[in-house]
């Protein structure tokens, strides 16, 4: 899940770099996204991991 974050923000950076901002702002918007729910997977899975 976090590759795709990353790849979500390089196509947002590259998208910016040559002006579509519209692709820019959904693709960095996806990004953000992506990267909370790989946050909240990470630590569901700490705690899980230390309870067993």
């Amino acid at each position: 899940m976090l590759r795709w974050t990353i790849i979500f923000i390089i196509i947002a950076i590259i998208a910016g770099v040559l002006g579509f901002g519209g692709i820019a702002g959904g693709a960095a918007g996806i990004a953000k996204i992506l990267f909370f729910i790989f946050i909240i997977l990470f630590i569901i899975s700490l705690i899980r991991g230390r309870k067993v």
